[in-house]
């Protein structure tokens, strides 16, 4: 039993050594946004002035929250909803050119992300959806959709067809089967492309930057880069740690309460590769 502890001991440290490098730069950030700084509203002592000064930033802090909620929800559930029916219909289905497909969705992440946005601007002012958070969302869920759907076949594909079979047989359609026997079982596979598409789209900035105009419109990423500049080009680092902590919040909150059902997503990928 010791000699076991001990062989694991190596691992134990490597992985506390990684904790402490990563928590680092958070745990700094938020003793950095309530205390104090010169130049901030928190200039003497500890305390909330910078999150008051976040909070009555042009058009509040609930209205940019509420930006990026919708965004981040808009965009998940476009990406959940195509990736569910693309990955399966590439791991249950054949037709000609599949695969050829299949690989040119995949090519999509081999283009430059900032490459296609002046396009993407030109073709959503033509439909009207320029400076609008729905735009924003489809664009958004247009780059994640690539590695969900890869993930979301994997998924299908490690569940065995028998399953799907033994509903086919018991009367269920195609539709039934899918709702009822392989979307419980492609849960894990579901939350973990959720929970990208959710921290891409909170945290995205370059995005918003191009396509939206109107401050009243803006996410939070945007709001807390404007933030940042005061009169005379000063920079406003307390608030600007302020608002790096409140975005962080909710991306910590989601991945500690669906870290179980994030690895099984990706360990059934592993698995099957």
């Amino acid at each position: 039993m010791l000699s076991r502890a001990l062989g694991r001991t190596p691992y134990y440290v490597v992985a506390g050594g990684l904790a402490v490098i990563f928590l680092f730069p958070l745990l700094w950030n938020t003793w950095a946004s309530v205390g104090p700084q010169p130049g901030t509203a928190q200039e003497s002592g500890y305390g909330l002035g910078n999150y008051r000064t976040l909070l009555d930033y042009d058009a509040g802090l609930w209205r940019y929250l509420l930006n990026s909620t919708f965004v981040s929800a808009l965009t998940v559930a476009l990406t959940l909803g195509v990736s569910l029916l693309g990955g399966y219909a590439f791991a249950r289905f054949d037709f000609p050119g599949k695969n050829a497909l299949f690989l040119l969705t995949l090519a999509i992440l081999m283009v430059p992300y900032a490459t296609l946005l002046i396009p993407l601007y030109v073709l959503l002012d033509r439909l009207h959806l320029q400076n609008s958070l729905i735009g924003l969302s489809l664009v958004l869920a247009m780059f994640q959709l690539p590695f969900a759907t890869f993930m979301m076949r994997i998924s299908f594909e490690a569940v065995p067809r028998e399953l799907e079979e033994s509903a086919l047989v018991d009367g269920c359609g195609t539709a039934g089967a899918l709702r009822r026997v392989l979307l419980p079982a492609v849960r894990p596979g579901l939350i973990t492309v959720g929970l990208f598409a959710f921290l891409a789209a909170w945290n995205d900035f370059i995005a918003p930057l191009i396509l939206i105009s109107d401050s009243e419109k803006a996410p939070l990423p945007l709001a807390v880069a404007t933030l940042r500049q005061q009169s005379m080009g000063a920079v406003d680092y307390g608030a600007t740690e302020a608002g790096v902590v409140v975005l962080a919040v909710p991306c910590l909150l989601l991945f500690l309460l669906l870290q179980r059902h994030y690895i099984r997503g990706f360990m059934s990928g592993a698995l099957k590769g």
